[in-house]
């Protein structure tokens, strides 16, 4: 009797054994959300640092947490199994999470937050045990983070970021909330392994006075994936580019002769910026201005006057966009002014990308985030965009399908 006990416990125990070593192993994901980063965007501010009180009394919605919920939600599509989540309590995480997932452990949260804030809740969340670090932000948020994790000796902790911001030069951003969502899936899954890579450091000062100044502020760990990934953004500028850019600036100054009422929106940077300058104007240096018949009627705009010109506009309008050196992205990327509503007024056919050989070198696709999946998926249904490459030269770019 007391063998076939025996035998019977050895069997259960093994049974056990065997369940226990099967069983696949839980991840711990940490969700972090600056739920001021973006907030001037539309207002034609530079950045929300500091201004996020100002912002929201000027009407300003939430943008990161909204996109953080946004990828939690695709998650959920996709499918999550045998995975945990610690996030701050309130606006800083946990209000953004779906009610549908309840395996959430509450941290530190504060409300309004600071830098500050989100250094203790990284803090908390690595002494939890997150096997990796999913945020809403931007490139400020993003050094408050890398800046901790250096502090505390752990830069080798995974991050994805769901692009929040204004600005986003870092390469640990996923290109929109859907891919931040498909990336995280495959590395959970085990498709992606983690490399390094560039985290920029923006001189936000200078951003303010006009003045593109970016260094290389730290290297971090990100799920490798072009794919999803949007990469660092690369300053991209030929020996000698200004034959071309006096040639697509001068095909431009032949559409305002022959329409003296076409309505320009006026991208931001410096290809469109020394377009100007060809033209005998000068653009706002990091804004958004409209030119009509050569001249600048409204100059360093927010989305509320575009919609305004716009609308009592009766002729044609034209969007000027050039796209991110290295990133792909023409629209969502610090210059979140041409807003959807502004885009829909216009038109996709009304939107032309500038660009210079040399910076089409560096892209496979052209990248849209615009915060509105219609729109976004209304290009993508178009496949390719005009991008406008030298004088009365075009080029037909591919539109990423992510």
């Amino acid at each position: 009797m007391n063998a076939l006990a025996d035998c019977l416990t050895s069997k259960l125990l093994n049974s056990l054994d065997e369940e226990i070593t099967l069983r696949p192993p839980m991840t711990l994901v940490g969700v972090l959300v600056n739920p001021d980063a973006g907030l001037g965007g539309k207002l034609g501010f530079k950045g929300s640092d500091g201004r996020a009180e100002q912002a929201r009394s000027a009407g300003a919605e939430d943008r990161s947490g909204p996109r953080m919920s946004q990828t939690l939600q695709r998650l959920m599509e996709l499918g999550i199994e045998n995975l945990e989540f610690v996030a701050c309590e309130g606006r800083m995480g946990a209000v953004w999470i779906p009610d549908e997932i309840e395996n959430v452990t509450k941290i530190y949260g504060a409300e309004p937050s600071y830098a500050n804030d989100t250094k203790q809740a990284v803090k908390e969340m690595i002494e939890k045990g997150i096997d990796l670090l999913l945020y809403a932000g931007g490139d400020g948020t993003t050094r408050d983070i890398i800046s901790t994790l250096q502090e505390i000796s752990r830069e080798d902790l995974p991050l994805i970021g769901v692009p929040g911001g204004v600005k986003m030069h870092s390469g640990c951003f996923a290109a929109n909330p859907n891919s931040a969502a498909e990336a995280l899936h495959a590395w959970l899954n085990g498709d992606l392994l983690v490399a390094n890579t560039e985290v920029m450091d923006l001189d936000e000062e200078a951003y303010l006075r006009g003045e593109w100044r970016v260094r290389l502020y730290a290297e971090a760990m990100t799920p490798s994936a072009p794919r999803w990934m949007q990469g660092a953004k690369q300053r991209v500028e030929a020996s000698d580019e200004s034959e071309i850019i006096e040639g697509i600036a001068n095909h431009i100054g032949e559409m305002m002769e022959e329409d003296s009422d076409l309505m320009i929106i006026w991208g931001s940077g410096g290809t469109l910026r020394r377009m100007a300058k060809h033209l005998g104007f000068e653009k706002t240096a990091l804004g958004i201005d409209i030119v009509k018949n050569g001249k600048i009627i409204a100059e360093d705009i927010n989305e509320s006057v575009l919609i305004e010109n716009l609308s009592s506009h009766g002729g044609n309008s034209l969007i000027l966009l050039s796209p991110m050196g290295g990133q792909g992205f023409l629209i969502g990327r610090g210059n979140l002014q041409i807003s959807p509503a502004v885009i829909r007024i216009v038109g996709i056919d009304g939107v032309l990308g500038i660009a210079t050989p040399a910076k089409l070198l560096t892209l496979s696709s052209l990248r849209v985030d615009s915060g509105d999946t219609s729109l976004d998926n209304d290009f993508r249904a178009k496949k390719y965009l005009k991008v406008l490459q030298g004088y009365r030269t075009t080029r037909l770019i591919k539109i990423s399908q992510e």
